[in-house]
């Protein structure tokens, strides 16, 4: 199955090549908790960037670790990439894909903020 998510305005939409998550993340450090993150982490190879390549621009903060990607026109943050000890990772901001009820998720709450 794949599910489907995007930017606030729509400039960029994503598909990811996997079931929709039942379990998903939240942290507490400035970025996560200022934004209300709510992510899922995927292998880059399950996800797909439809439109909108252009009107990506990055953040990176603290160990540059994970290169934050948000749309110019709406500022939302749909997705970023990173990297996990299996490969390239995205980790995807569940409050963009639609279909998702972020009231039924299972929450893994980390804290960030200690790191």
């Amino acid at each position: 199955m794949t599910y489907q998510g995007s930017c606030h305005c729509g400039a960029v939409t994503f598909s990811v090549d996997a079931d929709p998550p039942t379990e998903a993340m939240t942290c507490n450090c400035s970025h996560c908790s200022r934004k209300g993150l709510v992510l899922t982490f995927v292998p880059a190879d399950q996800f797909a960037l439809n439109s909108g390549e252009d009107r990506i621009t990055d953040y990176l903060f603290y160990k540059h670790n994970i290169t934050h990607q948000f749309c110019k026109t709406c500022g939302t943050q749909p997705f970023a990439l990173g990297k996990s000890p299996n490969g390239p990772m995205r980790a995807i901001n569940l409050r963009c894909v639609p279909e998702v009820d972020i009231a039924s998720l299972t929450i893994q709450h980390v804290d960030g903020a200690s790191f």
